[in-house]
């Protein structure tokens, strides 16, 4: 690969979240981004989608429409756009309007685009020198009443001739595209297929003689007549052959009598019913008396017969299939029906369009409309420059410096809207395909991962809400927020996964304690849950022994004696413990007091500081460290950005992305409640006066400390009680059976 040649532009360079990046001035620097070394560029690729820009710029950026949006595409744009502007610099207003004379009518792009702004103007009607989104955004409105538009097709406008303009309506209500005019109108495919289908329909007609028709013009009402009967005709004659078979089946074969007696109400409307009986009473030998039918059938025979000209009143099997068999040649022909999508015009008129054959006349319109195309795409792309003049700037600081998402004003296109949670909001979500907590905990950020959903919108998505401030004590998964989007619609937010970093060094100090705190927590409700399951399963078991054991009189008395005894010991060994345990701990607590007494008041202050840093420095440490590092890079890249440089989240900038709850000192309003709060402070300082006053007097003096004296007498009775709890319990005496 050919090295890339030095930069000789005099760019400008700027700090942005920890990072030397170069900084857009002008639309000079826009026109040079092609010299721009590559490794200078913050992002290398961006997706289309999930971001909070004007989607049609971006589709106009992406040229060749993957998705993504890369470092090539967005040169190209930069050098197409300062290319047909006399002064690029307009790119930095962001207006949503261009004047005529902006175009650089030296470029043959420039000069193109601005005569069609201006045809723009015409077609609306509009007399200015200027031209906006507005006037872009409707395509309809533009080319409409237009009579040549450059997409290949044409409307009744299209045409000079009214005959002609006829004839494209007619074709269009047979089978049309939509014109950039908003009208139905037809394609050069629909022409020949028009013209082709009515050149079959018509030959086809031509095959149909005589022969064909063995009814007439009655053919095909005949033929509907007869199909209608074919089945029950076929089931009459079978139920004939059965009788003639074998005359006991006549019964099974024959009308159902009980059928027709159970039809209850007036039979007159129960013809449904008795039209499933056979269509006349079967006889041995198999002629059907037109007379006698079903009177369910009796319409339907009728007009069979009237259609066919059947003069017989009755019919046997064999003419039955000779009358079915006529309609063959019929049915040939219908089935090689051809041009059928133009029949419903009548042959009559399907045979004046083709000896009047305007087929050229029509295909010479289309390609008048299609020399249009270059002046109609030059339109369609003023729509473009209006859309990069707008956006191309905004895009190029969330692109090439990032530097939207630091500046306190505006927002980041990523970030995608706003999360409600546990007493605090903050602006930095974005949204993802799901959660990567491998990826985004490089980050060094505290990530919550929220699926967001709304009814309303019908709509769903997932987001990366990252955290920079607060407390994260009330977080879990599973837990509900509400989401914002930018243009305020509101969504329902459930936690579905955390990527736990630090969030502050002050969270972090009191980090050790809170975990030490929820470990004794865990541990005291796990021993009380040991202990109370242990307790109920000994006072089960004892109430089994007592409900199934009957002591004597004797022996009750003297069970409880000794348990009496028993529990006496017990006790009394309980409060020698809790005894000793006070003693120990009142020695420690003198000895560290002895230790302090000795030093001063501020050295005291510096070994109570030194110990709390001793326990939550190495938090304190790590989380300072990672929050120096915080990068939102890893993050994007877990969502299909190719970040190219460190984009830090320090604590003071992270501050201004998540908003925590303020709120105001309270009153009571209540004179009794005011009253005793004031008396509830003021006993408070007083309480802490006194109690720092003797911790003065204390250590200044070391009255306190000095051991007091043991009589002889208390010690002795102190060790003796110590025995008598250690000794064992008195055993039960024996009992008789």
């Amino acid at each position: 690969m050919k090295k890339p040649a030095k930069n000789t532009y005099p760019w400008a360079f700027t700090s942005v979240g920890g990072t030397v990046r170069v900084k857009i001035r002008s639309g000079e620097d826009i026109r040079h981004l092609g010299e721009l070394d590559r490794k200078m560029w913050t992002v290398l690729s961006c997706p289309v989608n999930n971001l909070e820009f004007d989607e049609k710029c971006l589709k106009y950026i992406d040229v060749d429409n993957d998705g993504k949006i890369r470092v090539d595409e967005v040169i190209a744009t930069a050098n197409w756009l300062t290319g047909i502007l006399k002064n690029p610099d307009l790119l930095l207003e962001e207006k949503d309007s261009l004047q005529l004379e902006d175009f650089n009518a030296e470029d043959p792009v420039g000069a193109r685009l601005q005569a069609s702004a201006r045809q723009i103007l015409n077609n609306l009607g509009l007399k200015k020198e200027s031209i906006s989104l507005e006037d872009t955004a409707d395509n309809t409105r533009i080319f409409a009443d237009t009579q040549f538009n450059g997409d290949g097709i044409i409307t009744p406008a299209s045409a000079a001739d009214e005959a002609i303009a006829k004839l494209i309506e007619t074709i269009a209500g047979l089978t049309s595209s939509m014109d950039r005019s908003g009208v139905p109108g037809i394609t050069t495919e629909q022409i020949e297929a028009f013209y082709t289908a009515c050149a079959d329909y018509a030959a086809w007609q031509k095959e149909c003689t005589k022969e064909v028709l063995p009814f007439g013009e009655k053919t095909a009402e005949a033929l509907a007549a007869v199909e209608a009967l074919k089945e029950k005709m076929a089931d009459y004659y079978m139920r004939c052959k059965l009788i003639s078979f074998d005359a006991a089946t006549a019964p099974a074969v024959d009308v159902s009598v009980e059928k027709i007696a159970a039809i209850e109400g007036n039979l007159a409307s129960a013809s449904d019913e008795i039209a499933l009986q056979p269509l006349a009473k079967p006889v041995m030998d198999g002629v059907l008396a037109l007379k006698s039918v079903n009177p369910a059938w009796k319409n339907a025979v009728e007009t069979m017969v009237g259609l066919i000209g059947w003069k017989k009143d009755r019919i046997t099997e064999e003419e039955w299939a000779d009358v079915c068999a006529k309609f063959a040649p019929y049915t040939a022909w219908l089935q090689a029906k051809k041009g059928a999508e133009v029949e419903s015009l009548g042959i009559d008129a399907i045979k004046a369009i083709l000896e009047e054959d305007k087929k050229a006349s029509l295909l010479e319109l289309i390609e008048k409309d299609k020399a249009e195309e270059a002046n109609a795409l030059s339109i369609e792309e003023v729509d473009k420059v209006l859309h990069l003049q707008k956006n191309f700037y905004r895009f190029l600081n969330n692109y090439v410096v990032l530097a939207d998402f630091y500046d306190p004003d505006q927002k980041a296109m990523f970030q995608a809207g706003r999360l409600y949670i546990d007493q605090r909001s903050t602006d930095l979500c974005i949204k993802v395909a799901g959660p990567s907590p491998e990826i985004s905990s490089l980050s060094g950020m505290y990530i919550l991962y929220c699926s967001c959903t709304s009814e309303k919108l019908g709509a769903s998505f997932n987001i990366a809400a990252v955290l920079t401030d607060g407390d994260v004590d009330g977080l879990r998964e599973g837990k509900n927020a509400v989401f914002y989007d930018r243009d305020g619609n509101d969504y329902t937010a459930k936690v579905i996964a955390i990527v736990d970093n630090p969030i502050s060094v002050r969270q972090a100090f009191w980090a050790p304690y809170k975990k030490v705190a929820r470990m004794i927590s865990d541990k005291v409700d796990k021993s009380a849950a040991e202990k109370n399951e242990k307790s109920l399963s000994d006072l089960t078991a004892k109430a089994d022994v007592a409900t199934s054991t009957k002591l004597e009189g004797d022996g009750k008395e003297a069970a409880k004696a000794a348990t009496s005894s028993f529990d006496i010991a017990k006790f009394a060994g309980i409060f020698a413990a809790i005894g000793m345990a006070i003693g120990f701990i009142g020695q420690f607590l003198v000895a560290v007091v002895e230790g302090a007494a000795s030093l001063k008041f501020w050295q005291l202050l510096l070994v109570i500081v030194g110990i709390m840093l001793l326990i939550s420095g190495p938090s304190m440490f790590i989380a300072w460290r990672k929050l120096r590092k915080r990068d939102l890079g890893p993050v994007l890249n877990a969502n299909g950005w190719a970040i190219n440089a460190k984009s830090l989240v320090n604590v003071k900038f992270g501050k201004t992305l998540t908003s925590l709850a303020d709120f105001p000192r309270l009153t009571a309003v209540d004179p009794a409640a005011r009253k005793k709060a004031f008396w509830r402070w003021f006993c408070g300082i007083v309480i802490c006066l006194l109690v720092a006053c003797g911790v003065y007097w204390c250590l200044s003096t070391g009255k306190c400390f000095k051991k007091a004296k043991v009589e002889p007498e208390a010690q002795e009775q102190v060790e003796e009680a110590v025995e008598t709890a250690a000794e064992p319990a008195v055993e039960l005496p024996e009992t008789a059976e």
